[in-house]
């Protein structure tokens, strides 16, 4: 496996237009290292027998019908609003002039 140098940190912080400071590289690439190191460790013991998960516990969507259900008419969705124009709700205004 490569090593992470400097320079290929630099190389890679120029390429993503990401502005690093020396400190920074030398700290990036000490990371970057013990990255790679988890990566390949976890890559010798993977074996193809074993299927990748994302998620340990098997999750599956629980869906219900989508069945028209009763619903309010408009004068008892009206019912307790504050204001009312007959037909919809009357809010105040909340941008532009202070109230």
């Amino acid at each position: 496996m490569p090593d992470i140098t400097t320079e290929t940190v630099a190389h890679l912080a120029n390429l993503a237009r990401i502005g690093l400071t020396p400190d920074e590289i030398e700290k990036l690439t000490g990371q970057l290292g013990v990255i790679l190191e988890s990566i390949a460790k976890v890559s010798e013991v993977a074996t193809a027998d074993i299927p990748a998960t994302s998620h340990p516990i098997p999750l599956s969507n629980v869906y219900r019908p989508d069945v028209v259900g009763e619903t309010l008419s408009v004068e008892e969705a009206l019912s307790g609003a504050p204001e009312h124009d007959g037909s919809r709700f009357k809010v105040s205004a909340i941008l532009g002039e202070e109230q």
